[in-house]
C-alpha cells in the first residue's frame, strides 16, 4: 500500500530537496526561518514516508544514503517545475517566437484583407503559421473556438452568439456587380437603376453560408415584402463573380468583395437602388483565449489590417 499522504506538501518536498543538499537540520532550519524541531519533525516524516534514513551520521557530519541521493535530482525537478507552474505569464515576443495560428473564415471575405493579415504576420512573427480554416453551415465554430481547435472566427452576423467575445472590423456597403458588356450595363448609366428593375434581374445568389444566417439581402426583402429574381444558388461564394462574367447575372455582395472582382474580371458594379445595412464584420474569440498575450497580438494585428481596408 502506498505510504503517501493524501495532500502532499510541497513545502515538505522543499525540506527534503534541502536536507540533501546542506545535510544539516540547523542550516535548513535557519535557510526556511522555521525552529530546528520542526525541520527534525519533517525528517522523521520524510523517514517515515520513504522508508529510509535519507540522511545518516558519516565521518564528518550528516551525509545522504545512497536512496537519499537517488531523490535528489527529482525533489529539484518537482520544485522547479512547480515554480515554472505558478511564475507569472511571460509577454509574446512576436519575432523571437514559433506559433500556430488559426483562423475561420467564409469564402466571401475580402481576399485583400487576409493578404494584410498575412503580410503582417510575416513582417511583425516570420517563425509563426498561419491556418485559415474554412466556414460552412456545417463548422461548429463555437465549438471549435471553445476546444481551442480554432484562434479566431472572422465573418458577419447579425447578431453574434452573446457568450463569445466579439470586436468590429468593419462595415461593408452593398452593391451589385455584373458583366461591364451585359446588355443592362450596356443601356442604363450608373447609379440610375430603380427597385423595380433590380429586383426583376436574374440574380445569382449564395447558399445558406453560416449556421443560422439566412443572408442580410433576402431577410431585408422578405421584411418588406420583396423578393429578387435568383435563378442560380451556390454553396461556392468565390464561384459566383466567375458565373457572372460569363452570363447576364447579377451578384448582390459587398463592395469590398465586389471591388476585387471588379477588377479582375472585367465586371461592373452598381449602388443597389434600396437601402440595405451595410454588412458588419466582426472578430469572434472564447473567454479561454481571451488574457492570452499571443491572442492579443493576433487580434491586433487582424483589427489593424481592417482599419486598413476601410481607409
Amino acid at each position: 500500500m502506498s505510504r503517501l499522504p493524501e495532500h502532499l506538501d510541497i513545502h515538505l518536498i522543499r525540506i527534503l530537496y534541502l536536507l540533501l543538499v546542506e545535510k544539516n537540520v540547523s542550516r535548513v532550519a535557519l535557510k526556511l526561518n522555521q525552529p530546528q524541531p520542526s525541520i527534525s519533525g519533517s525528517l522523521r516524516k520524510l523517514r517515515d514516508l520513504t522508508g529510509d534514513p535519507l540522511l545518516v551520521r558519516g565521518g564528518r557530519g550528516m551525509v545522504p544514503t545512497q536512496h537519499g541521493e537517488s531523490l535528489l535530482k527529482t525533489a529539484k525537478r518537482i520544485l522547479d517545475e512547480t515554480e515554472s507552474l505558478f511564475s507569472p505569464k511571460t509577454a509574446f515576443v512576436p519575432q523571437d517566437e514559433a506559433r500556430t495560428f488559426h483562423i475561420a473564415a467564409p469564402d466571401y471575405m475580402n481576399t485583400q484583407f487576409f493578404t494584410e493579415v498575412i503580410a503582417r504576420l510575416r513582417r511583425e512573427s516570420p517563425r509563426s503559421r498561419l491556418v485559415i480554416h474554412s466556414l460552412g453551415p456545417d463548422v461548429d465554430y463555437v465549438r471549435l473556438l471553445s476546444d481551442g481547435d480554432l484562434d479566431l472566427v472572422v465573418g458577419n452576423w447579425d447578431e453574434p452568439p452573446q457568450h463569445l467575445h466579439i470586436s468590429k472590423l468593419f462595415d461593408d456597403p452593398i452593391v451589385c456587380l455584373m458583366r461591364a458588356n451585359s446588355a443592362y450595363a450596356r443601356r442604363t448609366p450608373k447609379d440610375a437603376m430603380t427597385p423595380e428593375e433590380y429586383l426583376t434581374l436574374p440574380h445569382v445568389a449564395p447558399a445558406q453560408i453560416l449556421p443560422g444566417y439566412h443572408g442580410n439581402i433576402d431577410s431585408f426583402l422578405e421584411e418588406r415584402d420583396m423578393e429578387r429574381n435568383i435563378v442560380v444558388e451556390s454553396a461556392h461564394f468565390r464561384m459566383l463573380p466567375y458565373i457572372v462574367q460569363q452570363t447576364d447575372l447579377v451578384l448582390t455582395s459587398g463592395k469590398q468583395f465586389a471591388n476585387f472582382y471588379e477588377n479582375l474580371l472585367g465586371l461592373k458594379s452598381y449602388k443597389v437602388p434600396l437601402e440595405f445595412p451595410p454588412l458588419s464584420f466582426y472578430q469572434l474569440w472564447h473567454e479561454r483565449a481571451h488574457h492570452a498575450t499571443e491572442h492579443k497580438w493576433l487580434r491586433a494585428q487582424v483589427s489593424a489590417a481592417a482599419r486598413l481596408l476601410v481607409k
